[in-house]
């Protein structure tokens, strides 16, 4: 009767909108916990700063307004949605005693990173696909990749994404909630499932459909990539260009789906409070590390945005002095 009325009472607390998650991801000493916010707002205000400028470098350069430059701007801005929708709260809760979150800051928190995953996997295929054009069609590749385009890809790579993300949130707010206590740093919608007092098969074969979704794209990116190696290997030119533009792409993309699976695999199998501290850096990799190396390896280490953002810098200073 106790464990009835206490369910009902979660159930209450959920659907009055008073319901508040308690997050158990931080179990560490106020000491560790400063040095962990003196580290991570570093690296968020780096994060911040690398991506904005080139966001700003490719939108004033005329010259940088190329399909492969616009799809990395695309990851840029996406780069700025995943650490926003990370570190603001992650710093707040370093600084805090207890670590709670509303019902409602907890699914904005999941809709923003699911978003960012979704936007980020389809804006890897769609790169994927331009540098097949580009290597492997070179005569055709202005005709293949218009501006119109590149705009409809754009477009359909942030709208399919959202789509995604939106549906899975509605799946989710239908569920009426049966515990509050989540084991990681941040919300994640397997976390909120995973507490629910009813039937979750929906929830689980929308999943199930993401997966198979994005592992297709993953799949494309991989022949696409077979293809890309074949036709480099045709020219010292065409390697060039592979190394110069399709291996960042290609260790961006590795990245991102190894510390993916590593937190899908966990949250479904992993046993809590196993191993909690490395749960907590790898869980995190994904929206730490993406944000912070592509800026890196698109843009200081490509040789055309690298000298278009030296020459900007450049004329600043002359213009100050």
């Amino acid at each position: 009767m106790l464990l009835i009325a206490s369910e009902s009472s979660v159930m209450m607390e959920n659907s009055s909108g008073q319901f508040v998650f308690v997050l158990h991801g931080l179990n560490d000493t106020r000491t560790n916990k400063q040095i962990y916010f003196a580290f991570g707002l570093l690296i968020y205000i780096l994060t911040m700063f690398v991506n904005f400028t080139l966001i700003i470098t490719i939108a004033l350069d005329k010259m940088l307004h190329e399909p492969m430059h616009l799809f990395i701007c695309s990851l840029y801005v996406n780069g700025i949605c995943g650490a926003s929708a990370f570190y603001p709260k992650i710093l707040a809760d370093l600084l805090s005693e207890s670590i709670t979150t509303s019902y409602v800051s907890c699914l904005v928190q999941t809709f923003t990173i699911y978003w960012y995953v979704f936007c980020e996997f389809t804006c890897l295929t769609v790169m994927a696909y331009d540098r097949y054009a580009a290597i492997c069609k070179p005569l055709e590749y202005h005709s293949i990749m218009t501006h119109q385009k590149v705009l409809k890809l754009l477009l359909f790579t942030w709208l399919f994404s959202l789509l995604e993300s939106c549906f899975g949130a509605a799946l989710t707010i239908r569920l009426p909630l049966c515990g509050k206590d989540i084991d990681k740093i941040y919300c994640s919608n397997w976390e909120i499932v995973k507490l629910a007092c009813t039937d979750v098969t929906v929830n689980n074969v929308y999943g199930y459909f993401m997966v198979f979704s994005h592992v297709s794209q993953a799949v494309f990116v991989i022949i696409s990539y077979i293809r890309i190696i074949g036709a480099s290997l045709k020219s010292k030119t065409e390697q060039l260009k592979f190394i110069q533009t399709c291996l960042p792409h290609l260790i961006t993309l590795i990245n991102f789906n190894i510390s993916l699976v590593f937190d899908a695999m966990y949250a479904r199998y992993g046993k809590a409070q196993e191993l909690q501290a490395l749960r907590n850096v790898l869980g995190i990799e994904f929206l730490v590390v993406p944000p912070l190396l592509n800026p890196i390896i698109y843009g200081v280490k490509m040789a055309k945005i690298r000298h278009r953002l030296v020459q900007l810098y450049s004329h600043k200073r002359k213009a100050v002095q």
